[in-house]
């Protein structure tokens, strides 16, 4: 079976193919648009390293049967690309193939569904719209305090209260600041239809609404989570899955010492923050549920939190284990571990 290993680039990307022995048969530079093409060939085994365009010639490639390796950024330089401070195409992808052939277990990161892909580019999207807002709004209030002005404006409603405001003190906003006013009001338009979008497509998936049987858990954070996984199957069991989302301890030990640090916060910082947000809603609107019973018993020994760390961690396993059974939730099932520390 032939080696193939692409070095991608953003335009162009370079292509080293081996065969079985190891030797190089093939070399050549293709644009990003011609590689699929390549990909109509006798079953081979494709390498590339993770980045942007990885994805989508992963899918290219495994559609016509090859077998895919897509390789973490953070072990490239120990199989030789970049080496000696020597950084071409042409090397990297041939280290790339050298270490396909030598390797039978090279290590591959995970390649997410396409619909998972849909959903992060959506809500990634949304976040940068969202961004976008928070950097107006603050433009505006930055403004505000120059003119000796603080009053409590909401954010979706600023520009109008803002205005209505002005008006009744006689006064006229300077041109700069109204067009700051004309793009928060763009972009609350355009978040809302985010919004609309992404819970129609939470709506639309059977394990999205199952999830959102969980307290504290509404559209964005079932479908954000469903995305992040993938498939539950990847996972063994829930603290894999918490691991995987750096809801657990960290823990920097040497020698004869030993030290539990705070969660790793490894994986999907987004994902993450809406787990934290779905436990923090929990505690304040189910407050009788068996979960918040444990995290409040947590709260008092340790403080709010902690607390809420440890029922973020802990809603990570449910959510994982109503998708893996398919079942709704059930404070009953959760009742037995909440008796625990």
């Amino acid at each position: 079976m032939d080696h193939i290993a692409i070095d991608l680039g953003s335009r162009e990307s370079q292509v080293c193919v081996r065969d079985s022995t190891g030797k190089i048969v093939h070399e050549q530079k293709l644009s990003n648009l011609d590689l699929l093409a390549m990909f109509d060939c006798p079953k081979a085994i494709v390498s590339m390293e993770s980045c942007a365009e990885a994805f989508a010639v992963a899918d290219g490639a495994r559609s016509r049967g090859h077998e895919i390796r897509v390789v973490p950024c953070s072990i490239v330089r120990s199989l030789g690309v970049g080496a000696r401070g020597i950084k071409t195409d042409k090397r990297d992808a041939r280290a790339l193939s050298r270490a396909s052939c030598q390797l039978e277990d090279l290590p591959s990161v995970h390649v997410p569904s396409s619909w998972s892909r849909q959903v992060k580019t959506l809500c990634g999207l949304r976040d940068a719209l969202v961004s976008s807002r928070t950097k107006c709004t603050n433009a505006v209030r930055g403004w505000l305090r120059t003119q000796l002005y603080r009053p409590r404006l909401p954010r979706t409603t600023l520009p109008r209260t803002l205005r209505e405001e002005f008006a009744t003190r006689g006064q006229s906003l300077p041109s700069e600041v109204e067009r700051q006013l004309v793009a928060i009001e763009a972009l609350n338009d355009q978040i809302k239809a985010a919004d609309l979008h992404i819970d129609a497509m939470a709506r639309a998936s059977d394990v999205c609404v199952l999830l959102m049987s969980a307290p504290g858990v509404g559209p964005q954070t079932a479908l954000r989570f469903t995305a992040a996984l993938d498939c539950y199957d990847r996972f063994a069991d829930a603290h894999q899955v918490a691991s995987y989302l750096g809801l657990t301890p960290g823990e920097h030990s040497s020698s004869s010492r030993k030290r539990i640090t705070s969660i790793t916060k490894a994986g999907s910082a987004p994902v993450r923050w809406l787990l934290v947000e779905a436990a923090w809603t929990a505690l304040r609107c189910r407050r009788d549920d068996a979960m918040c019973r444990w995290a409040l018993r947590i709260a008092q020994r340790r403080g709010p939190k902690i607390a809420v760390t440890a029922l973020a961690r802990k809603l990570a396993g449910i959510l994982y284990a109503i998708w893996r059974d398919r079942r709704p939730y059930d404070p009953a099932i959760v009742a037995p571990t909440s008796q625990g520390r």
